[in-house]
């Protein structure tokens, strides 16, 4: 006896009407029709046996069942695309594949990117129902440039908004938020900059149910300005920053920035390297927190050395020198520093070290921050070596490791995400006879 077949059919917001002729009329001559209320609501005339999606342990052993009768067929309702963040995989989990034929419909997410309009065949899809917003915190942190979520009661629209504004991003996100979509109620509304605090202290039942969330990063031109009135002495938030728009978390995050100048212990009127500056975070820091300070910022990169040039605007620091080049190289010929912060080498570090013990002033301090455990062991061999050769006069230096979780709000409740460890090693020469 042949086995029933069964049809996965999905329906949108306008219901029936949104069918093509031929799948109306499969679901009207199924034997048994399967649904939520809502999908069953759409067709209030039909006349065979109908079986509510509320318990699902006796749904499916009922569906179960029913597929060994050779009948007419049965038809299952689902939501847009049933194989899309939908009923289908678990449709799969417990019905023979073989048995299942899927009819699929616009998804929320297809129609949600049509509204904006936007293309979105590289948008990073996240589900957040019934699921933590832990992918949702790694794709923000990535700068991923389209974000669709599909929501639930928990992470709302609201919920994202706040998590959004506690990251600190250093990438600047517009939020849409599409409801209803593909229904008479159906309405698309958008949050930018400071907007969204306003977005963050929504309830959840200011949404309907059925909505979609999209999140775009915006060019580095979207950044709001900044009153420098507003701004703290030292400590800027990362999100301060112009950054790499296509790697947005690569600089020195604010909280390894507090620790890296209370490690140099600067003083003002000094001479100050900041090697491999990426961003200019550093030499930012330093150059406000000591005016009467030369700072030379060094980076080899095209897009770095724009970037530390808005910044330095963005921020008023005309005590900043930017320094185009690859280290060790290009260290020959400024001044000699009383201060080194070494917060990238491009494979050279025993070099840069090398040049940078020729030039540190007597009573001068290096830091250095060191994201893998390669640099870290390439640098403690260097101290050790130099220090094997001295005998007698040796480099004095230490390590701190810092391991800092920020609090991110989880719906209702807060939970630590970590940043990525960084070990700092703070170093002074040895004597020079």
């Amino acid at each position: 006896m042949e086995m029933a077949a069964v049809h996965v059919v999905g329906i949108g917001l306008d219901g029936a009407a949104g069918l093509s002729a031929a799948t109306r009329e499969r679901v009207e001559q199924a034997r048994l029709l399967v649904g939520s209320r809502r999908h069953l609501g759409y067709f209030p005339a039909f006349q065979g046996e109908r079986l509510l999606l509320e318990d699902w342990g006796a749904a499916i052993a009922h569906l179960q069942s029913q597929i060994q009768q050779d009948n007419r067929n049965i038809v299952i309702l689902a939501s847009g695309d049933p194989l899309f963040f939908g009923l289908g995989r678990l449709l799969l989990e417990k019905l023979p594949a073989e048995q299942l034929q899927f009819h699929p419909h616009v998804s929320s997410v297809q129609l949600a990117f049509s509204r904006i309009p936007v293309s979105w065949q590289d948008a990073q899809i996240i589900s957040a129902h019934g699921r933590s917003l832990e992918e949702l915190i790694k794709a923000l942190q990535r700068g991923t440039e389209k974000i669709a979520v599909l929501t639930d009661g928990t992470n709302s629209p609201g919920a994202i908004a706040k998590l959004l504004r506690s990251l600190d991003l250093p990438s600047y996100y517009q939020l849409w938020v599409c409801e209803n979509l593909g229904s008479p109620e159906e309405r698309v509304r958008s949050w930018a900059g400071e907007d969204i605090t306003t977005l963050a202290a929504a309830p959840a039942n200011e949404f309907a149910p059925l909505n979609v969330v999209i999140l775009l990063r915006q060019s580095q031109t979207h950044k709001h300005p900044f009153d420098p009135a507003t701004l703290p002495l030292f400590g800027l938030p990362d999100a301060a920053f112009h950054s790499f728009s296509d790697r947005p978390g690569l600089m020195t995050k604010r909280e390894i920035r507090l620790l890296v100048l209370g490690q140099l212990a600067l003083r003002p009127g000094q001479i100050v390297w900041d090697i491999g500056a990426g961003t200019g975070s550093v030499a930012i820091e330093i150059a406000r927190l000591c005016p009467t300070s030369q700072i030379y910022a060094i980076e080899k990169t095209a897009a770095g050395l724009a970037l530390i040039e808005q910044n330095c605007q963005r921020f008023h620091t005309p005590n900043i020198q930017i320094v185009p080049g690859t280290a060790p190289d290009s260290l020959k010929t400024l001044p000699a520093p009383d201060r080194i912060f070494i917060g990238g080498s491009s494979g050279n570090l025993p070099a840069i070290l090398d040049q940078c013990s020729q030039h540190l002033a007597s009573d001068g301090v290096i830091v250095l921050a060191l994201a893998t455990l390669e640099h870290l062991t390439l640098a403690l061999d260097w101290f050790r070596q130099h220090n094997q050769i001295r005998e007698s006069a040796a480099w004095d230096y230490r390590l701190l490791q810092a391991q800092i979780s920020r609090s991110v709000p989880v719906g209702p409740l807060t939970r630590l995400a970590p940043l990525n460890p960084v070990t700092l090693i703070t170093a002074t020469p040895p004597p020079r006879s």
